[in-house]
C-alpha cells in the first residue's frame, strides 16, 4: 500500500468497503482499530440481520455497542430464554425486523418490547401458541407476519383468521404448515376478506381433494355478495402444492394477481405410476391471470401441459422442473416474447448444450440464473450474445468457475455482473421458498 491507510478520506474507504460481502466487512475489520471503526458505518449494514444463538450466555457491552453503531435493525434470535430476549430489548430497542428461529409462549410475549416492530417471523414453536393483537405492543404496525411450523390452541380456521386479522394493516403473510386441515381455497378467501390490504400472500396448501368446484361464493354468515374482491393482493405463493388441491376456477378469486409462485409436492417424474395427471388446473389457473408478469414454478406437470397457457405479459420466468426439453424452451420463447429475467433449473436434467439457445430465443434478457454443469465453455460462453444481460448467477460451484466468469465477462467488455455463490436472502424469508429466492 503506497500510504497508511489512515491518509485517505474516510469517505474512499467507506466506498471500497461498500462492495464487499458481510463476511469480507468482518475480515476487514479485525484488521486494526480505524479500520473496525469505519466498517461499522451505518450505510455499510443496510438490510443487513444480526444472527444471535446466545450460545455462550449474553453477549457483552461492546457487542452492542457495535451493533448500535451499525444501526441494525434486523436480528434472528435463537433462544427461547426470556433473559435472552429482555437483553436483546434493552440492548437494540429499535429493532424493525425479528426472526424468532425457535419460539415459545414465554419468548412471544416479550415481543412487546419491541415497539418499533414492522415485521415479524414466527417458526419451529415447541408448543401451541396464542398469537393475537397483545401479542405486539402495536399491532397497526406490523406489515409483515410470518409463521412456519407453528401451531395454535385449535386446529380449527377461524383461530387462525382471527389472530391474523388483528394486524389490519398487514400487506404480506405467510403460513406455512400450521397444522390447519380446511380447504386451501376456504383459507385463501377467508384471509381475503379480514386483511384488505394484503399484497402478499404465501400458503402451505392442506393435502386432500378440493370438494369445491368452483369459488366460494356468498359467505351465509356474513351476508357477503359474491366472491370477496382482492384488488390490493398481487402476489401469491402456494406450497407443497398438488394439482387437484385448489378448484379449477382458484385463480378468479384473485384476478388482479402480478406474482404466482407454485411450489409442487412432486414433479411428474416422481409419481408413483409415472404418469402425469389428465388434468392440468396450472393451465387453467394461468389462463385467469391476464396481468401476470412474475411466474415460477417447482416440480409439477410436464411443461408442455401448460407453457400454452403462459400469460405473454409474463416478464420474469423461474422454471425448476424436471424434463424440460429444447422443444419446451423455443414453446416458452414464442409464449413469453419480452422475458428480463429467466431462472432455469432442469433437474435432475440440465440444459447441456441448449444454453447457447438461449440468446436466440430470449433475446431481450436482462437477469438470468442457471447451471453450468454440463454445459462445453463454447456453448456457455455464447451467452455473451445477450446484449442486454446485466446479471448472471451460477447456481452450481466448481473450482474453475471464477476464471470461465472473467472470459465472459471480457466478452462482454466488463458490463456483465457474474456470481457464482448465492446472494443473501430477506431474513424474513422462509426456507420453503429457498431455492427460487
Amino acid at each position: 500500500m503506497a500510504q497508511p491507510p489512515r491518509q485517505l478520506p474516510s469517505e474512499v474507504w467507506n466506498h471500497v468497503f461498500g462492495y464487499l460481502s458481510a463476511a469480507d466487512k468482518f475480515r476487514v475489520r479485525a484488521c486494526c482499530k480505524y479500520f473496525r471503526k469505519l466498517v461499522d458505518h451505518g450505510s455499510l449494514w443496510r438490510h443487513w440481520a444480526v444472527v444471535l444463538a446466545f450460545h455462550g450466555g449474553s453477549y457483552n457491552g461492546p457487542f452492542w455497542t457495535s451493533l448500535r453503531r451499525r444501526r441494525v435493525t434486523g436480528a434472528v434470535v435463537r433462544s427461547t430464554r426470556v433473559k435472552d430476549w429482555r437483553q436483546l430489548a434493552q440492548s437494540l430497542p429499535a429493532l424493525t425486523t425479528l426472526v424468532m428461529d425457535q419460539s415459545s409462549q414465554k419468548s412471544l410475549a416479550c415481543l412487546r418490547d419491541f415497539r418499533h416492530l414492522t415485521r415479524l417471523a414466527v417458526r419451529s414453536s415447541c408448543s401451541s401458541l396464542l398469537l393475537d393483537a397483545s401479542t405486539v405492543s402495536e399491532p397497526g404496525r406490523l406489515t409483515h407476519l410470518s409463521m412456519c411450523d407453528v401451531t395454535f390452541p385449535t386446529a380449527a380456521l377461524g383461530s387462525v383468521v382471527s389472530a391474523v386479522s388483528r394486524f389490519s394493516n398487514l400487506t404480506s403473510l405467510v403460513c406455512h404448515h400450521m397444522g390447519v386441515f380446511e380447504e386451501t381455497i376456504l383459507m385463501v378467501h377467508s384471509i381475503l376478506g379480514c386483511l384488505p390490504k394484503l399484497k402478499h400472500l404465501s400458503l402451505s396448501v392442506v393435502h386432500k381433494l378440493c370438494t369445491f368446484h368452483n369459488v366460494p361464493g356468498p359467505d351465509p354468515a356474513g351476508g357477503a355478495q359474491g366472491p370477496v374482491e382482492a384488488p390490493a393482493l398481487s402476489s401469491l405463493e402456494l406450497i407443497d402444492c398438488m394439482d387437484h388441491s385448489l378448484p379449477e376456477d382458484a385463480m378468479k378469486l384473485m384476478p388482479g394477481l402480478k406474482s404466482l409462485a407454485v411450489f409442487y409436492r412432486h414433479s411428474h417424474q416422481e409419481l408413483p405410476d409415472r404418469r402425469p395427471s389428465p388434468v392440468c388446473h396450472l393451465r387453467t389457473w394461468l389462463s385467469d391471470l391476464p396481468q401476470l408478469s412474475t411466474l415460477a414454478i417447482v416440480k409439477g406437470p410436464p411443461v408442455n401441459k401448460y407453457v400454452a397457457s403462459i400469460p405473454p405479459t409474463v416478464t420474469s420466468l423461474t422454471l425448476c422442473v424436471s424434463g424440460l426439453s429444447s422443444k419446451d424452451m423455443t414453446a416458452m420463447a414464442a409464449r413469453v416474447p419480452d422475458l428480463l429475467h429467466l431462472h432455469v433449473d432442469p433437474w435432475p436434467s440440465r440444459l447441456g448444450a441448449h444454453t447457447a439457445r438461449i440468446p436466440l430465443l430470449f433475446p431481450k434478457l436482462r437477469r438470468l440464473k442457471l447451471r453450468h454443469e454440463r454445459v462445453p465453455e463454447n456453448k456457455f460462453l455464447a451467452l455473451h450474445l445477450l446484449r442486454d444481460l446485466r446479471y448472471l448467477e451460477i447456481l452450481d460451484s466448481r473450482p474453475h468457475l471464477p476464471e470461465l466468469a472473467g472470459k465472459l465477462q471480457a466478452l462482454t467488455n466488463y458490463r456483465l455482473e457474474v456470481k457464482t455463490s448465492p446472494c443473501p436472502r430477506d431474513v424474513l424469508s422462509c426456507s420453503c421458498v429457498c431455492q427460487v429466492y
